[in-house]
């Protein structure tokens, strides 16, 4: 014993049995005000009940404590509680010497948060929607070319920064309009509806047209990632009957490619982020000039194999009439007449066709090119490296910009600087 003491440091105490000493801490940790009826708050694990008694673990990201709620106890929880549930617990350490294990015993727990309850709403209003079947409705395409694309989105956004990038990469003057509103909290849903409802009021032909602008014909509805009560806005019914309530296709680009929210039920089309709305929505404008020159190549390959065709048989019937009978003479010439016609017809149908096609195709590109927007009366602002200005927060006093006009350009200082409370 001396030896085995002396072979290293002092001691407390002792040697003591260790039932006692675990009834020493259990005495210790039921005396410290720090250990009893303390507040604490985690994520549930490991929830199970057995006699009565509810057993689970209280974790976070640095540690965890095993907790018991004792029959005895009576304590009602709340139905929703379960494994990953986020709860505030008030319980007291114990000690069961017997095991020699630390445990917080609960005398009141309680979510922080109502996901279940909102998960049950959420799943309500998707059967709700699947006995009107509108989930079954038929999703409407989007347009091959869009001419004017609403963005409804949060304000000075990550999302909104990348999208509106993405979209000068793909197709530079494309018209856009972004509708901010808050995507999260309390006022979410009304703010997106709001917002909704400014774009189908932007679609109708004769508000576009008082305004300048070519009507609406696509809207991106969404934000970034979050968690899902940050999201929520987009599981509720009065957004989700203002996206049915559209006149044009709808992208509903909410959150991760894992978060699946009823607004993606009820679009047109379900991107799983911002930036894959963009993508799929506006084409590269050099991938529409190549397509332009491959249909016109496909078109004029075509003409040219069909009055191929067309000879190769007028050639044949000419051969058989100079062979053909007195008898078969006047047959083969109407027949030779009506390949003749058939011929000239032909020509000229594909003739016809393939100036109307490239006209359609000439037409669309210069409605989007953006020298028509500067023809119209408006100007396009970049700085000294050519990089164009959209936003005026991209501004600086005595920063030297240039002005694009249809016709010309031109150099300006700028001097002042205002900024409008909300954008529209």
């Amino acid at each position: 014993m001396n030896r085995f003491m002396s072979a290293g440091r002092h001691t407390t105490t002792g040697p003591l049995p260790i039932g006692q000493f675990a009834q020493l801490v259990q005495q210790t940790v039921k005396n410290d005000p720090l250990f009893q009826n303390q507040a604490l708050s985690g994520e549930v694990s490991q929830w199970s009940v057995h006699n009565g008694n509810v057993y689970f673990t209280l974790r976070d990201n640095v540690g965890q404590m095993d907790c018991v709620i004792w029959r005895s106890a009576r304590l009602t929880v709340h139905p929703s509680i379960n494994v990953g549930s986020e709860v505030i617990i008030i319980g007291s350490v114990d000690v069961w010497p017997k095991r020699g294990r630390l445990q917080v015993v609960v005398s009141r727990i309680q979510p922080i948060q109502t996901l279940g309850a909102m998960e049950e709403a959420k799943r309500k209003l998707i059967e709700t929607l699947k006995a009107e079947g509108v989930l079954d409705m038929e999703k409407r395409p989007l347009p091959a070319l869009p001419k004017h694309v609403a963005i409804v989105t949060g304000a000075d956004s990550a999302a909104l920064s990348d999208m509106r990038q993405l979209m000068t990469n793909r197709w530079p003057g494309l018209r856009t309009t972004v509708i901010e509103v808050l995507v999260q909290g309390e006022n979410a849903a009304k703010e997106i509806v709001r917002g909704l409802a400014v774009t189908r009021a932007l679609a109708r032909p004769e508000v576009a047209g008082r305004l300048g602008l070519p009507p609406v014909d696509a809207v991106i509805v969404g934000r970034g990632g979050g968690s899902p009560e940050d999201l929520w806005a987009f599981n509720l019914e009065p957004v989700a009957r203002a996206i049915l309530a559209s006149t044009v296709p709808i992208i509903s680009a909410v959150g991760h490619e894992q978060d699946h929210l009823v607004s993606d039920l009820v679009a047109d089309v379900r991107a799983s982020t911002p930036s894959n709305a963009i993508e799929r929505l506006i084409p590269e404008r050099n991938a529409v000039v190549q397509l332009l020159d491959e249909l016109d190549g496909r078109i004029e390959g075509a003409m040219v194999r069909r009055v191929q065709e067309l000879r190769q048989q007028l050639a044949l019937l000419s051969n058989q009439l100079r062979h053909a009978p007195g008898k078969g003479i006047f047959a083969a010439k109407e027949a030779l007449n009506r390949l003749n016609h058939r011929l000239q017809r032909g020509m000229e149908t594909a003739t016809a066709a393939r100036k109307q096609r490239l006209a359609q195709l000439e037409a669309t590109l210069k409605a989007a090119h953006p020298k028509r927007v500067l023809e119209r009366g408006y100007s396009m602002v970049q700085d000294d490296k050519g990089t164009v200005i959209s936003d005026v927060t991209d501004l600086a006093v005595g920063q030297t910009i240039q002005l694009q006009f249809a016709d010309g350009q031109a150099a300006a200082d700028v001097h002042t600087i205002e900024h409008l409370e909300e954008k529209q």
